[in-house]
């Protein structure tokens, strides 16, 4: 139990310091927008909740299998997802944040391909996650295309 305690406190504990260090701001508040833009507390609830089901699947596949290829596809989308917000919030790169999203929704797709025989509860926990990086990944390419 103290591995799973671990891999929650460092997803969510990471995932909120790299969100409350790169902020959206003026900038982003400044830009053109879609109309299927979520209200703004919904995305520290979705990624609060998303990042306590990815822990939970890399946990179960770190109790597996360490080393293994799903472990290393876990590690990949996890890096992925932290330099998403400085890519789109800090540095202002709308096209790089939208080529960021897509490695990071092919990475969860891997990992949810390389669960499903071993773990099905492990790669269901990624599902609404895809869903998710799906959504924001429209949402960041309508963005690209408005500004």
């Amino acid at each position: 139990m103290l591995q799973l305690l671990v891999f929650v406190v460092g997803v969510v504990g990471i995932g909120w310091l790299i969100g409350a260090t790169n902020l959206p701001g003026e900038w982003y508040a400044a830009l053109a927008k879609p109309g299927f833009v979520p209200p703004n507390w919904a995305f520290p609830v979705a990624w609060t909740i998303l990042y306590i089901m990815i822990a939970v699947a890399g946990w179960r596949t770190f109790r597996r299998e360490p080393p293994g290829r799903a472990m290393q596809v876990w590690a990949a989308q996890l890096a992925l997802n932290f330099v998403w917000s400085p890519a789109m919030f800090t540095m202002h790169q709308i096209g790089a944040a939208l080529v960021i999203l897509i490695c990071l929704f092919v990475a969860i797709v891997t990992y949810i391909s390389l669960e499903t025989s071993r773990d099905r509860l492990a790669a269901a926990l990624f599902i609404p996650y895809a869903a998710w990086v799906a959504f924001a990944g429209l949402l960041n390419a309508a963005i690209w295309r408005l500004n």
